[in-house]
């Protein structure tokens, strides 16, 4: 009888132990956000339809994503919220993605900047790879780049052969340069 009052208490004890110790500890929510912005990007640029044409960005807070950029179609829209909703952690999305207006003439733009940026020698390299690292932008004939270049001479490089290409009202160079 005495051993098995024994054994109750030590179990009550670690157990307050253990109770204890987990409220000391805070959870780690700058790890858990971290993982969530990962799983986030990977989640996004694993869309099957996402193209150079589209440019989707997110933050992350205290388990809301807040989905912003541009793309061509509310498909893929709706895609990337579905995506990331099934991130364990996300509480809530606000999906602030623009759909494009669809214009026969923007869609002409967008593959003749492609060609005039991508078939520059110089700049090809960028075209390689599963997601480039520049997206063309365009709306109502407003060209937007977006995304990062190795240097400034690439950045200029590009503005310069969007500026170029016919039909295009203006070009924005959001291009960064990395480090």
């Amino acid at each position: 009888m005495k051993s098995v009052f024994n054994w109750s208490m030590a179990a009550g004890m670690a157990l307050m132990l253990v109770a204890v110790a987990s409220a000391a500890a805070p959870p780690d929510t700058q790890r858990d956000s971290e993982r969530i912005k990962n799983e986030v990007r990977h989640e996004l640029v694993m869309i099957p339809q996402l193209t150079i044409f589209d440019n989707l960005s997110y933050r992350v807070d205290d388990g809301t994503v807040t989905l912003t950029g541009q793309v061509r179609n509310a498909f893929l829209k709706d895609q990337a919220a579905a995506v990331v909703k099934k991130i364990e952690g996300v509480e809530t999305v606000n999906n602030q993605i623009e759909v494009l207006p669809t214009s026969f003439n923007d869609d002409a733009i967008r593959r003749r900047e492609a060609r005039a940026i991508f078939g520059y020698e110089p700049l090809f390299r960028y075209s390689l790879g599963v997601v480039p690292p520049i997206h063309i932008i365009v709306k109502n004939g407003h060209v937007t780049l977006d995304g990062v270049v190795n240097n400034q001479m690439d950045k200029n490089m590009a503005g310069i052969r969007a500026n170029g290409v016919a039909g295009v009202f203006s070009v924005e160079n959001d291009l960064q340069v990395e480090n």
